[in-house]
């Protein structure tokens, strides 16, 4: 028992002030190490702070270049936006105007057919193919092509509305997503440590599959800017193309309009002149027709003047073909009285003549009937030319839209 409780060991006085020498030194190292600790802890603390200002600076630096650059492309974009809604609004208005032009195509059109189709009607000779039909069909031709140019024309601008109002829709977008970029960039701009809703978020730095680099950005903007002018270039082009379109097709539907008018003034003379002639022939021809008539009349009453004379004649030789004997003498008497039915028989054999006139009565008779007959062909040609044609025409009115 005694054994176990042993008193503890006993050290030495050297010992123990080599003990509380360490335990000083020990002390005084641990005290250096803890000073230089905080004074890196201090140091590293202001670096820290120094360098997270310097790059919340940078940051915020950062962030507002590029809301400039945002802003920048926002106004470019807005720039462009407006000029292609103005010029799609203009050509809006190119397009009326070539639906209106197109429209007024059609009447002159149904017009033109129309005379063709009339002037079929004329009869005999007038049934000729004159300028008048060669300047209608010409017109018609004129009509056709101009309606086609016009339907091409509005197809072409159909497309070019279609496209700005594509570039537009490209515009619209990217300045919807500028503005929200704006926004949450705003934002982020006015964060600071002493916001109320600033939180940690969880794979924050994490980059995602759909990230742009800066170039592409600046590329898809600048594309979409790019199509615009493009878009907007074609359609000032376009409209440049449909003025001169429609000024020249109405100056051609109204030069071809003139020629068709001039030609059938020119015809409806020639036909009127054509038709006094005739008249004046047909005139002439029953002034005649009346002298061959009295002429015939005097002929007949001829040959019934001679009926008288030589039934006397006749009937003084016939009595004197009963003389008895010797009295049968071929004496003078004999001799005129034989004369004189020869004479008479003669001349009443002359007055073949009345068939002869007869025949020219006949001849003037179907000369009237042939001239009143071609002055109804030109009656007949004046009233479609001058009366149907002509005054329909006067409703053509060939408008610049």
């Amino acid at each position: 028992m005694a054994r176990l409780l042993q008193a503890p060991p006993r050290f030495h006085p050297s010992e123990w002030d080599i003990a509380n020498k360490m335990q000083c030194a020990s002390t005084e190292s641990q005290k250096s190490r803890s000073e230089r600790m905080i004074a890196e802890s201090r140091r590293l603390l202001d670096e820290i702070e120094k360098t997270t200002q310097k790059t919340r600076s940078d940051v915020n630096k950062k962030i507002e270049q590029r809301r400039e650059e945002i802003k920048f492309w926002k106004k470019e974009l807005n720039n462009k936006l407006e000029q292609i809604v103005h010029e799609t609004e203009v050509l809006l208005t190119f397009k009326t105007r070539l639906e209106k032009s197109l429209e007024s195509c059609k009447e002159p059109l149904v017009i033109v057919q129309k005379c063709l189709l009339n002037r079929q009607r004329r009869a005999g000779i007038d049934l000729v193919h004159d300028e008048v039909e060669q300047e209608l069909v010409k017109e018609a031709e004129v009509l056709q092509g101009v309606i086609a140019l016009l339907e091409r024309t509005l197809e072409q601008t159909n497309e070019q509305i279609r496209l700005n109002r594509s570039a537009k829709y490209n515009l619209e977008m990217d300045l919807k997503d500028k503005f929200t970029a704006l926004m949450i960039d705003d934002y982020c701009a006015s964060l600071t440590n002493n916001t109320p809703d600033i939180r940690y978020a969880d794979n924050a730095v994490k980059i995602e599959g759909n990230f742009v680099g800066p170039e592409d950005w600046v590329d898809f903007s600048n594309i979409n800017v790019e199509k615009a002018d493009k878009q907007r270039n074609n359609s000032l082009a376009l409209r440049a193309l449909i003025d001169g379109i429609l000024s020249q097709t109405a100056n051609d539907i109204r030069k071809q309009c003139e020629m068709v008018n001039v030609a059938f003034r020119n015809r409806v003379k020639q036909v009127k002149d054509a038709k006094h002639k005739l008249e004046t022939l047909l005139a002439m021809v029953m002034d005649e027709t009346a002298s061959q008539e009295k002429n015939i009349a005097a002929l007949k009453k001829a040959i019934d003047d001679k009926e008288g004379p030589v039934k006397v004649a006749q009937t003084r030789l016939e009595a004197r073909n009963h003389r008895p004997n010797v009295e049968l003498c071929y004496d003078t008497v004999q001799y005129r009285l034989t004369s004189e039915v020869q004479e008479i028989t003669k001349n009443i054999q002359r007055q073949d003549t009345l068939a002869q006139a007869e025949t020219e009565l006949k001849g003037l008779s179907r000369r009237q009937l042939s001239l009143e007959e071609e002055i109804q062909v030109k009656e007949n040609t004046l009233y479609i030319d001058e009366v149907l044609c002509m005054q329909m025409r006067e409703s053509v009115y060939i408008n610049s839209f």
